[in-house]
């Protein structure tokens, strides 16, 4: 297989969990009647973007958000991937993206690396560290049309893990994500652009969509953009579907012709992971 045709799920977080699964349920519904074999939610989509909130709505791996996606992913045999609040037998929390297979089996689960703590004079302040745990893995995942790298958000603005995904064979990067109003319009396109290029890969973008009431208001925008740069579509600040055509053939063209993996000056610099790089499942 080389065309992939992928849905980027922007929905509205709900205060309660079974109407957001409900709302994500809804959305994923009219992705597979449009054909889509994979579908990507925002970044905690169950889950209001709060840090007070995150330990409230978390669950372990095997919950009911877990079931769910197993579930729709099986019934609309498609594959199927979110980001939400994880905890532990520890008691920790991990803000943490799953993928599931058309079978209904787990794909893929990355933990967010890097957490969002910022401080932005005049525009954004938080801090994920106050109530969640990083991961330590790199998460690649395989599919019938080839080797996907999965990250969330704040993860994406380290080259280094996505140019470390890429080396793994990643040909598309899976990024549930939930900028801001400081940050989306600063740097959402041009981080996806710039990641795109640098790897010459896809780079698929799912946030949610806008609400300005929320205590963390979502700049929405989810996107794809091509090997080359090229922005293959883009939604507003308002719930929808994105629906792309994703030609993995394109990736192995651009590396053919612009072969920077070979012009890499190994004799002087290398990229290596360090520790646990295999991804939680």
């Amino acid at each position: 297989m080389s065309v992939l045709k992928a849905a980027l799920l922007q929905m509205e977080v709900q205060q309660e969990i079974p109407d957001s699964l409900a709302r994500a349920e809804g959305l994923v519904r009219q992705a597979k009647e449009q054909g889509a074999q994979l579908a990507l939610l925002p970044e905690m989509f169950c889950c209001p973007y709060q840090t007070p909130n995150f330990p409230v709505y978390a669950q372990p791996q095997g919950g009911e958000v877990c079931q769910a996606l197993s579930r729709m992913a099986k019934e609309y045999g498609l594959y199927l991937g979110g980001s939400m609040p994880e905890s532990d037998e520890a008691g920790r929390v991990y803000n943490t993206a799953y993928v599931f297979a058309p079978d209904g089996s787990l794909a893929a689960k990355h933990r967010k690396m890097h957490l969002f703590d910022v401080e932005v004079e005049g525009g954004i302040s938080f801090r994920e560290s106050d109530t969640l745990t990083p991961g330590d893995s790199i998460t690649t995942f395989q599919t019938p049309w080839g080797t996907m790298g999965l990250c969330i958000c704040f993860d994406f603005r380290f080259p280094e893990l996505v140019r470390l995904m890429a080396d793994r064979g990643a040909k598309v990067i899976l990024v549930p994500a939930a900028f801001n109003m400081t940050t989306g319009p600063a740097h959402w396109e041009v981080l996806f652009r710039a990641r795109a290029v640098d790897n010459q890969l896809f780079t698929l973008g799912a946030a949610p969509a806008r609400d300005p009431a929320s205590g963390y208001t979502s700049y929405g925008n989810s996107i794809a953009v091509s090997p080359w740069g090229e922005v293959l579509g883009r939604l507003d600040e308002k719930e929808g579907l994105l629906l792309v055509d994703i030609d993995l053939s394109l990736t192995d063209k651009v590396r053919r012709e612009m072969p920077l993996h070979f012009g890499r000056r190994s004799d002087i610099y290398t990229l290596k992971a360090i520790g646990n790089e295999a991804g939680e499942k």
